[in-house]
């Protein structure tokens, strides 16, 4: 490129107009960009579903100091600003089959409390919303419980006290089966029609109790269901918005979306690139169709090692499109814009989605970036601190004092 002395000149006036006029507002940028970093740290952040018990249920780490994977550790948290991060006790559906899912369940919570037995200056088991405000104040990290799949509860009521007293403060009713509580959205098939008699009584009862209910996962039918049964707010404690992937019933329809504001309750947002972006959902969808296809046609398993090189081979041929942070703050935009600020929060789904994660929301280090898209979206400090943990603690405030007065 030929440099002569006009475009000399128009160099040297934009950098002396910087100079002159331009430092105060790039301090104003920095200031902006850095503050989801400062709300972070201001306000409670409640994370609905970070799947960290099953995640070292099969490769034990000391979260209390950084590891080499998954999505969280203590470092990360405190970097992030994450601080009530709901514990999922995830028990896989397949134990409804073979047994087993109380002693998991168990077996789960048993590691929650060595996390916190082992690191008490760093955790702390919280049962209640006063636990997570005073562990906040005291500078700890509280890891209340949610039970993802109700299979646990193995049809006896006594079994809901039992892990009420354990310290379990939510449960998915069903996961990606249909139990002896709902039929699930991930199951073709529907023996209920919705809730069992059993899943019936026992929503009345985790009223009764003060268990929040979560409908994520549950079918369409049992989610309204629910609706009629319920006295209490519920929560979805990690899910989106099915207006952007229109077949994934696993999301949530802006109808389910009404409904759940008129109950008072919370959708946290799944953070899942296959729950957010439907490029995301359809390639995922054609690559399980491809591989059904070749297992079937070379007679194998997707534990084979074939199984395993036909996705290496898939994901570099046809690279898996990630959402991205604008996509999750278009979920936030949408609920909100349709049934109020008062009814979503975060449900990131942290070590439970895999290698799905968005740009720019990778780990639980990343919540500033979520505050810092918020504010750019025009939303007030006031409102991201409802978003950050205080429609959730609402809602888990409300289904305590219900309890109480019954």
């Amino acid at each position: 490129m030929i440099i002569n002395k006009t475009m000399i000149a128009s160099t040297f006036l934009l950098a002396t107009t910087f100079i002159l006029t331009g430092c105060e507002n790039e301090a104003e940028v920095k200031n902006e960009k850095t503050r989801g970093a400062e709300l972070a740290q201001k306000y409670i952040i409640l994370d609905g579903h970070i799947d960290v018990p099953y995640r070292l249920e099969k490769n034990w780490q000391d979260v209390s100091k950084a590891t080499s994977d998954g999505d969280f550790d203590y470092p990360r948290a405190k970097a992030g600003g994450l601080n009530a991060p709901f514990m999922s006790i995830y028990i896989p559906a397949v134990l409804q089959l073979t047994g087993g899912s109380k002693e998991l369940a168990d077996k789960l919570i048993d590691g929650v409390e060595t996390i916190v037995a082992n690191a008490p200056d760093k955790f702390a088991v919280a049962t209640s919303v006063k636990d997570v405000q005073q562990h906040f104040a005291q500078g700890l990290i509280s890891l209340p419980m949610g039970m993802e799949n109700g299979s646990p509860i193995e049809g006896k009521l006594e079994n809901l006290t039992h892990f009420y007293h354990r310290g379990v403060r939510y449960i998915t009713l069903s996961h990606s089966k249909a139990n002896h509580i709902s039929d699930s959205s991930y199951d073709p098939l529907r023996p209920a029609r919705g809730l069992t008699d059993f899943g019936k009584a026992l929503v009345a009862e985790m009223n009764n109790i003060g268990m929040m209910i979560d409908v994520s996962h549950i079918s369409d039918d049992s989610f309204y269901q629910v609706m009629e049964l319920s006295k209490a707010p519920v929560i979805a404690s990690h899910s989106s918005a099915r207006h952007f992937t229109p077949e994934f019933e696993r999301n949530m329809s802006d109808e389910m979306l009404m409904k759940l504001a008129n109950n008072g309750g919370v959708i946290q947002i799944n953070f899942g690139s296959t729950f957010i972006s439907k490029k995301s959902r359809a390639h995922k969808d054609t690559y399980k169709a491809e591989l059904a296809k070749f297992l079937t046609a070379n007679t194998l398993t997707k534990a084979s090692p074939e199984a395993k090189q036909f996705e290496q081979d898939y994901l570099q041929s046809t690279p898996f499109p990630y959402a991205s942070l604008d996509d999750v703050l278009d979920h936030f935009d949408h609920v909100i814009q349709l049934i109020g600020i008062e009814h979503v929060g975060i449900g990131s789904d942290y070590d439970g989605v895999g290698d799905s994660l968005p740009t720019g929301l990778k780990d639980v280090a990343s919540y500033p970036n979520l505050i810092d898209g918020l504010l750019e979206r025009g939303y007030s400090e006031a409102d991201i601190s409802k978003i950050l943990s205080g429609n959730v603690l609402r809602v888990w405030s409300e289904v305590e004092h219900y309890a109480a007065a019954h």
